[in-house]
Order: C-alpha cells, then structure tokens, then sequence
C-alpha cells in the first residue's frame, strides 16, 4: 500500500466525513499504525498517509483473522455439537 491523500481515503470509505476521517487517522498517526507526510512549507499543504511497518504487520495479522472469519462462517457454533450425545465433557 502506497500513500494516499485524504480525499482519496475519504472516497474509498463511504459515509465517512471528513472530521471523523481526520480524527481516526490522528489516532492511527498516534498510535503508530500510519505515517504522515506533508509536503510543502506554505499552504497550501499536500499531505499524505502511508501505513507505518507496524502497520503493515497489525494488518497482516486482521487478514489473517478475515480468513480465518471466512472459513469459519459455514462451521457449526460450538464444537461439542458434533460430539455423540451423553458424552461428559466436564
């Protein structure tokens, strides 16, 4: 994932203001998740977001959930269901 300016974010999440975007991606910036780049020493001020390595692992770890989500969706909820009945498993 390559940078992106905000307005492009903003495109690719619907319904997503502007000031709600801009808090979240304060706090990602915070945490460490996203870095920001502005380019330009008057205004008006090009800035861009990029994921940080840290990131780049946090979100190589929700993929991995996603999948895991996916291929869990047609399981049953509970794995004692399929277990003969009467057994104790206490």
């Amino acid at each position: 994932m390559g940078p992106h300016r905000p307005s492009k974010i903003q495109k690719h999440c619907a319904g997503l203001s502007a000031k709600v975007m801009n808090e979240r991606l304060k706090k990602l910036t915070h945490y460490g998740l996203v870095e920001r780049q502005v380019y330009g020493d008057k205004p008006p001020l090009r800035v861009e977001y990029r994921l940080s390595e840290f990131g780049k692992k946090f979100a190589t770890i929700l993929d991995a959930l996603q999948a895991l989500e996916r291929e869990l969706a047609g399981a049953p909820d509970c794995a004692c269901e399929s277990e003969p009945s009467g057994s104790n498993l206490a």
